[in-house]
């Protein structure tokens, strides 16, 4: 248990000193570092960390529903239904991979694509950020694009099923429920 203090601390006062990153294994996807921090009050303390690229999603509207993918997912091992988003390609801007993943998971250009946000996905132990799009005006432009590994199936859902759906079975990824509460923070639904 750690110990009791009396008081509030300042901001300035929980503010760690980052030490040098090691690193501990690198994947495909993901790089994990553990590094020795020190403290605000000079105690040191090893941590790991994980980078990984920055994500995006896009929440795509179509008259009163949401264009929204099926896929399987391996961590979970369960189906999983989703706003269409992915991994943003070094060299773009979280714009351009926002995208990039709507046409190629889609078929379909935005017409405008507004960005609701940016959080952590786990501030703890990722480095990276996750976007989030609003896509309006939808225009069909061609057939999905899919990665050789991605399969996934393209639906269109009602907003109030989606909002209902989300944090059960099959909408179970926190990250779109942060996508979802963005969308409606910013969209005003």
């Amino acid at each position: 248990m750690s110990k009791e203090k009396s008081g509030q601390n300042s901001d300035a006062d929980l503010v760690w000193k980052s030490g040098n990153k090691e690193r501990l294994l690198d994947t495909p996807v993901f790089t994990v570092n553990k590094s020795r921090n020190i403290s605000p009050d000079g105690k040191a303390g090893d941590f790991i960390t994980i980078d990984a690229l920055d994500w995006a999603a896009v929440i795509p509207e179509v008259e009163g529903s949401f264009l929204m993918v099926k896929q399987w997912r391996h961590g979970s091992q369960s189906l999983s239904l989703e706003f269409p988003g992915g991994v943003i390609d070094a060299g773009e801007s979280p714009e351009e991979g926002a995208a990039r993943e709507l046409l190629e998971e889609t078929g379909c250009h935005a017409q405008t694509l507004v960005l609701l946000g940016s959080v952590s996905p786990n501030p703890a132990l990722f480095t990276n950020q996750f976007h989030v799009f609003l896509a309006r005006g939808l225009e069909a432009v061609g057939k999905q694009k899919l990665d050789d590994t991605e399969y996934l199936n393209c639906v269109r859902v009602p907003k109030e099923e989606v909002f209902a759906k989300m944090g059960g079975p099959e909408c179970p990824h926190a990250l779109m429920a942060a996508a979802l509460e963005l969308y409606r923070q910013k969209a005003g639904e």
